[in-house]
């Protein structure tokens, strides 16, 4: 196994002597990474449109919620979602693990990300790189138009609320997902929108590392925060930290 650095995952299969050139594919393990990293990824994207439209159902369509939004229907938006995000990857999978890569025998980033991947073949290949940040592109930009078109016709029927209470009640039912879809979002568009993904390997890292960790680390703490226990806590720990700052 070839010395690996900090943040940085060896490619196995690739042999230190000459000759230095040999495909992905025998190293199988890494394809698996790359696999059910994007499509857990994917899967990620499209769970959130469905709760944009779960929000919208419940605002808009009050009254018709529970007709449409059964368990039924719930289970088969989740199912769709999940069967087409790992069907996504595996063509672009297909024809990196046929390219032939030279040393060094080590991916400078904490997961198998195709930049730091392909940046390690022999040969360029600038039509997989840009067919890799077009899929991402396409399944980024069509989740997030269906969540912005959700909460453009959410605003539009908050608004006409007429109490003050109503929309207030409206608008935190919808506060923790936009949030959550912010931080999700933003990280991936510095990442995978722009050719090349125009960032240091450092920067790569430290984004990655943001929506692949932190912000699912942190989604179950945003999600509470309008859990009335939770309140209660936090309104607990509030109190204590004032006394034993005044003691």
């Amino acid at each position: 196994m070839g010395s690996r650095g900090k943040g940085t995952l060896g490619i196995d299969s690739l042999p230190t002597e000459s000759p230095r050139v040999q495909s992905i594919t025998e190293y199988i393990p890494q394809d698996e990474q790359f696999y059910f990293f994007f499509s857990l990824g994917t899967n990620e994207t499209f769970l959130l449109p469905l709760m944009a439209f779960d929000r919208y159902l419940a605002i808009c369509r009050p009254l018709h919620y529970p007709t449409i939004m059964n368990n039924r229907l719930c289970t088969v938006l989740v199912v769709l979602c999940w069967v087409t995000a790992f069907l996504c990857y595996p063509v672009p999978i297909y024809f990196i693990t046929q390219l032939p890569f030279c040393g060094p025998n080590t991916i400078d980033h904490f997961v198998c990300d195709p930049g730091p991947l392909l940046a390690l073949s022999c040969v360029p290949a600038p039509g997989i790189e840009l067919s890799c940040s077009l899929l991402s592109s396409i399944i980024i930009f069509i989740t997030l138009f269906f969540i912005l078109a959700s909460y453009t016709l959410v605003l539009r029927a908050v608004f006409r609320v007429p109490s003050a209470a109503g929309r207030r009640k409206a608008f935190s039912t919808c506060g923790s997902h936009l949030v959550v879809v912010s931080l999700f979002y933003a990280t991936l568009m510095v990442m995978y929108i722009s050719p090349n993904y125009g960032n240091s390997a450092g920067t790569q890292k430290i984004v990655t590392l943001i929506y692949s960790s932190v912000t699912p680390l942190i989604n179950p703490l945003i999600y509470s925060l309008r859990n009335k226990d939770m309140k209660a806590a936090l309104r607990k720990i509030r109190i204590l930290t004032k006394i034993s700052q005044n003691s």
